[in-house]
């Protein structure tokens, strides 16, 4: 008998593991780049993947109505998370609200329509591969290295920026819609982060 071909893993030759939020400095870097380029879709999808700390799967399903009443942006939404059926809230900023508004007049939509409709045409909306490519392209841009950021990485941004400003374990649950506190700390990896914090700040 042939011995079968085995069957190489999918991740060889990829890193794996919890992709890396973005830095405040890489936050600007390509909040500035989309508004030069006028990328203006691009530019509301970026702000508020970062705002609303949302999977991706939940993004892109999103739908004007959802953050916005009428003409205005709401500064705050809610929307039910498809992974756990639990809702959560998020916040949006000032920045965020008015990009949004610029690609909702641009893109003409109204409330019952996706919020980032599709290209292509067999797609109502974007999809979670295509979030992903514009993800890659946005790190890309700055010079950073595209496997060791993802998707995740715009969910993971401003609740890691948040925990090292206040050290609000709980405050980052509820952002993320954790129903436990232990899945919190393992998302952020923050107990290998303060203990090597300590250990820098303590000579001996």
């Amino acid at each position: 008998m042939k011995e079968s071909k085995q069957k190489q893993p999918w991740n060889k030759g990829r890193l794996v593991g919890q992709k890396a939020p973005l830095k405040l400095k890489e936050i600007w870097a390509i909040r500035i780049r989309l508004q030069l380029a006028e990328r203006i879709r691009d530019l509301a999808l970026f702000n508020l993947a970062i705002d609303s700390k949302l999977r991706g799967c939940d993004l892109v399903g999103l739908r004007v109505g959802d953050i916005a009443q009428g003409s205005s942006i709401l500064p705050r939404a809610m929307v039910m998370q498809r992974k756990t059926r639990r809702p959560v809230q998020f916040e949006i900023t000032n920045q965020t609200r008015a990009s949004l508004s610029d690609w909702i007049k641009t893109a003409r939509l109204t409330g019952a329509k996706f919020l980032f409709p599709s290209r292509v045409s067999t797609s109502p909306h974007l999809s979670t591969r295509q979030y992903a490519r514009i993800v890659e392209s946005w790190v890309v841009s700055i010079g950073l290295d595209s496997a060791a950021y993802g998707t995740h990485s715009m969910r993971r941004t401003k609740t890691t920026l948040i925990y090292r400003r206040t050290k609000n374990l709980r405050a980052v649950q509820l952002l993320l819609g954790h129903t436990k506190l232990e899945s919190t700390v393992r998302y952020l990896g923050i107990e290998v982060d303060d203990a090597l914090e300590i250990a820098e700040q303590t000579e001996v």
